[in-house]
């Protein structure tokens, strides 16, 4: 069902796969535009090329390495020039980077240029625009944010201060535009899939893990998209400022053993 009658441009970073592909598929499926980037190139992105397929006139893809802001702005640029608006912002892009506090400073760089500046960036880069088309943001960080686990730093680190970017945004930048955050927890995706491949018996380290959520399962990526498509349409116009937890009740557990 759409919750938005008027086509809009969407731009979702980290599109190749997982909850970026995902978000970018409910945009698509609502009938908006959408302008996906993730670092690989389309040759190397096969779900990418299933969007393109699956919504040709829709669908557009981009190389792009948001750890350089050189080509964020770039990627910007082009969006602005072929579809001569934005109107939604989902700043997804990022990944696990779980080293330790101890972790080497160039772990902890590359951790805070990809999951902490690049979202910082890439609003600046779109505000112009969204203060045109009375735009929204949405932040993807994680349930980490609230509550993490041994090993996990730096990753938890600058997920907890994309709480406070979207704040900022939102405070400074509205009510031009609004702003929000979404905390994911454990999505059924390839990256997770790869970590319980990892274990001598993947399919016990599956159950085991859905087991820890009160919900009794997984997160589905499509789950993230039809929020996002929710929280960008007009029927969410009062919520701003905050991000909202989806984590299948994991955080409501007070104590648990420490298996990421």
């Amino acid at each position: 069902m759409s919750t938005q009658k008027t086509k809009r441009v969407a731009i979702v970073t980290g599109a190749s796969q997982g909850i970026g592909w995902a978000i970018a598929k409910s945009f698509l499926a609502n009938g908006d535009t959408v302008m996906g980037c993730a670092c690989p190139s389309l040759e190397n992105a096969p779900q990418a090329q299933r969007l393109l397929t699956d919504y040709p006139q829709l669908f557009f893809y981009s190389s792009v390495d948001v750890t350089q802001t050189t080509e964020i702005k770039r990627f910007v640029e082009n969006v602005e020039q072929q579809c001569g608006r934005i109107d939604i912002v989902v700043s997804n892009a990022g990944k696990n980077v779980f080293k330790g506090i101890d972790c080497d400073q160039a772990d902890w760089d590359h951790n805070f240029d990809l999951n902490l500046r690049s979202h910082w960036y890439l609003a600046k880069c779109t505000r112009p625009a969204l203060t045109k088309s009375h735009g929204v943001i949405l932040v993807i960080t994680s349930n980490h944010a609230f509550s993490t686990m041994p090993g996990c730093a730096p990753y938890n680190i600058s997920k907890r201060a994309l709480l406070s970017l979207v704040q900022s945004l939102t405070i400074e930048w509205g009510p031009a535009i609004r702003t929000l955050g979404i905390a994911p927890g454990f999505i059924d995706t390839e990256g997770n899939q790869a970590w319980f491949d990892s274990h001598t018996d993947a399919q016990r380290a599956r159950e085991q893990t859905a087991k820890k959520h009160p919900v009794g399962r997984l997160g589905r990526p499509e789950e993230v998209g039809d929020l996002c498509l929710f929280l960008a349409s007009d029927r969410a116009g009062f919520i701003a400022g905050t991000t909202i937890v989806m984590d299948g009740g994991r955080s409501a557990i007070m104590q648990d053993d420490d298996d990421r």
